[in-house]
């Protein structure tokens, strides 16, 4: 998904552990959005200092994520975060989707097991 979209609010920057390898990470959110909405957008590490506030933001890459019920979206590690042209126009934080609350179904993944000999 890619999203141009302005920088709003931004939190403190905030130290966390990963759980899968231990390594310590920043972590930092920030409300971005245009002329149908917004949306908080969750930067890692070096992607902090890539938006600030008031300054127009692209995400390339980029998906939609639950996180405890709130939409969010990210950058994972194949997007990418660039400053861009400033969004001329109003932004409508009337339409803030982290702020509703989504009901998270869980779908049963499939794994391969491979062929089973006997």
């Amino acid at each position: 998904m890619n999203v141009t979209a302005k920088v709003i609010s931004k939190s403190d920057s905030r130290n966390v552990t990963s759980g899968r390898d231990g390594m310590a990470h920043q972590v930092c959110d920030a409300l971005v959005g245009d002329d149908t909405g917004c949306i908080i957008l969750t930067l890692w590490d070096n992607n902090i200092e890539k938006a600030d506030v008031g300054e127009t933001v692209r995400v390339e890459n980029g998906y939609v994520s639950l996180y405890r019920g709130n939409m969010r979206l990210n950058i994972g590690r194949f997007g990418k975060i660039e400053k861009v042209q400033p969004f001329e126009g109003e932004v409508n934080t009337e339409n803030n989707l982290s702020e509703k609350t989504y009901e998270q179904t869980f779908q049963r993944r499939r794994s391969y097991r491979g062929y089973r000999r006997y």
